[in-house]
């Protein structure tokens, strides 16, 4: 039951502990003393989102939270969820499971159509975002970099909607036409989007979730029930006296202005075909002429047509280069910005824009589409600082950007809960650094304690894994083309002890918690560039921050700039967790984190084989026994494992279509 009230209620027994309070109190008084720019400096393993979870409680502010990928967007959204078990938490990341771009290559003139596949679990979650925002005060969303793309404007989806009301007049046509142009499609077998009539009852599946299903029952021309209805048993949840049905597709043209869109669109055409004209272009000429003139034939006949996101400026009757519309816009006036991972998702947010620019701008110079295409494109740098009113910048290492911007508003966030505390660092010579290694895996190996091993080059982790194994030694390399059931196959293979030693390249930096691994040893830590830049190194250190006895070996020749900055700084905050540890009488205890037997033992045989060897098909029942499972997991609050589920399913449904 979603609470109604005007506050946040964190649903959870779990109190602040370590450095969490202090944190927690710092960032709400800045909130509270409106500072727009705020870091949470927090160390691997410090509860950084349950800290970010009580501001949102103490602030009561509308919040959205932006990380760099999906797989971290769908553990913080599991995690959000079960903190405000009575509020709204949402999940908005991009729809696409497979997307090639529209794109064109000069060089051997070769076009590319665009392709991809929706996922439709996520389409229906976008929907239920852009109705909680447009509906209820209080909501968390949990995002990808996708929130900086187009959307509906919000005054358009507000607009096009269906109010209900139980013994109001209204007749059973009606709201079959209501329903079409809200974008739901007549079907015999409902399915998220669309609707069926019998009689005087209309059923109608939103575009939220297949669970449920909304059943209208008339008497002559008035609505004498609305109910919500399980689709498994048919059995009545709810009844409603007023009922809002909201758009089932994300993107609807307002077709108050549809005539005056189609005739911004033939101007621009036009415009187009004079000045190709006067350069002579006579091919691309052609181009910009018959596919326009197909767009609009079907965009007349059908009020849709493929690609029609390029036509969003005129349908929407925005000026040229005015800021596009994203999910900023549904928040209004007073709310909160969470950049998680900020390292990693600012620097994405700022490429962005110039990568979909570049590749659109090649579409109009050869008569691909017409430059109006342009405006249909993610937020530039500046438009993203433009929409933000107070944001909170989340990371073990943030970057210049966030640290010059915060201008020492900086919380740090260092002591860990557990009393655990950063690793030992120590630098070895690459001369006989194999020897080394060695000798390193041997003590790790008769204390039982696994280790973690990065290197540079996929050749260099193939070499190495092969030495290793004619050694004896228990190793297995992980690397970039494993997909997800067997990238957990590996790592709970390497957490039980079926392996040792596990090999690996940049997977290995961040988002992976195996506390299991006490020792880390780095090749090529004096070598320039990104994988061993002082962030890098500050995250790898955390993967055995969650084992008391987490020890760092680097092998290098020489202490670069981003070494040295990355131990001082590392050696600073095991004093800082040393002393408190002292103060308070703790003694560090390595992480348990309970092995998933379900995924390593009792997984679905028939799956593994369908998705890795192509020995068996797979059924409707394999993808419900995964959905169960995702649920099972979040209900136990074990996030990692229901991200690891969903990545399964969006794997299994691009294989079955």
């Amino acid at each position: 039951m979603i609470d109604i009230s005007n506050k946040f209620i964190l649903t959870t027994k779990l109190k602040p502990k370590g450095d969490q309070a202090k944190a927690i109190e710092q960032i709400t008084i800045g909130i509270k003393k409106k500072i727009k720019n705020q870091i949470l400096l927090g160390a691997t393993g410090t509860g950084k989102t349950f800290t970010i979870a009580n501001v949102i409680a103490k602030t009561n502010k509308k919040t959205l939270i932006i990380v760099h990928n999906k797989t971290l967007a769908s553990q913080l959204y599991y995690e959000f969820k079960s903190l405000f078990k009575k509020n709204r938490v949402e999940y908005f990341v991009s729809y696409f499971d497979f997307y090639q771009p529209e794109a064109y290559l000069p060089s051997n003139d070769t076009y590319i159509e665009k392709s991809s596949k929706i996922n439709q679990e996520i389409e229906m979650a976008r929907l239920s975002t852009l109705q909680s925002l447009t509906t209820e005060e209080k909501v968390i969303v949990v995002a990808s970099v996708a929130a900086i793309y187009p959307s509906i404007p919000p005054l358009t989806y507000g607009k096009f909607r269906i109010i209900l009301n139980t013994g109001g007049l209204e007749n059973v046509a009606q709201l079959r036409q209501n329903l079409v142009k809200l974008q739901f499609k007549w079907s015999d077998i409902l399915y998220p989007g669309s609707f069926h009539s019998r009689g005087d009852i209309v059923e109608i599946m939103e575009g939220k979730t297949s669970d449920y299903r909304l059943r209208i029952s008339f008497f002559g021309d008035r609505i004498e029930q609305i109910a919500q209805l399980d689709s498994l048993n048919n059995k009545i949840i709810k009844i409603f006296k007023t009922y809002v049905i909201y758009p089932a597709n994300e993107y609807i043209a307002d077709n108050t202005r549809f005539n005056e869109s189609l005739k911004r669109i033939k101007n621009e055409l036009e415009l187009r075909k004079k000045y190709f004209r006067q350069k002579n272009k006579l091919i691309e000429l052609q181009r910009v002429s018959e596919k326009t003139n197909r767009d609009l034939e079907q965009l007349i006949e059908t009020g849709f047509c493929s690609g029609i996101e390029n036509y969003s400026a005129h349908l929407e009757l925005r000026s040229k280069g005015q800021t596009p519309y994203t999910i900023f816009d549904y928040f209004g006036e007073d709310w909160l910005l969470v950049v998680d991972e900020s390292h990693m998702t600012i620097p994405q947010i700022r490429g962005m824009y110039y990568g979909d620019h570049n590749r659109k701008q090649v579409l109009v110079d050869y008569g691909f589409r017409l430059p109006s295409c342009l405006d249909n494109r993610p937020l530039n740098f500046d438009e993203f600082q433009k929409k933000i009113k107070q944001i909170i910048y989340v990371s073990a290492t943030p970057g210049e950007f966030e640290m010059k911007n915060a201008k020492g508003e900086i919380t740090e966030q260092i002591v860990r809960p557990t009393g655990l505390l950063d690793p030992t660092i120590q630098i070895l010579p690459t001369k006989n650094q194999i020897n080394s290694l060695v000798n390193e895996l041997n003590k790790q190996i008769a204390k039982k304690e696994r280790t973690i091993v990065v290197v540079l080059t996929i050749k260099i982790a193939e070499e190495l894994t092969k030495y290793l194994k004619e050694k004896k030694y228990k190793v297995v390399f992980l690397h970039h083309e494993l997909k997800t059931l067997e990238r957990v196959k590996i790592i709970n293979a390497f957490r039980k002890g079926i392996y040792d030693i596990i090999i690996g390249i940049n997977l290995l930096r961040e988002g992976l918690d195996i506390p299991e691994a006490s020792s880390i040893v780095i090749f090529d830590g004096d070598k320039p560039g990104i994988f061993r830049s002082y962030e890098a190194l500050i995250q790898i250190f955390g993967r055995v921050a969650r084992n008391k006895n987490g020890h760092v070996i680097i092998f290098a020749d020489q202490e670069t700039d981003s070494m040295k900055k990355a131990i001082i700084e590392t050696k600073r905050r095991r004093n800082i967790q040393i002393t408190f540890n002292k103060k308070h009488n703790i003694k560090p205890k390595s992480i348990v984190k309970p092995i998933n037997e379900e995924i390593l033992n009792k997984f679905d045989a028939k799956i593994i084989d369908a998705m890795f060897y192509k020995k068996a098909k797979i059924s409707s029942k394999s993808i419900t026994f995964l959905k169960k499972k995702m649920k099972e997991f979040a209900d136990r609050e074990e996030y990692e494992q229901a991200a690891y589920m969903r990545d399964l399913i969006i794997e299994i449904e691009r294989k079955i279509k």
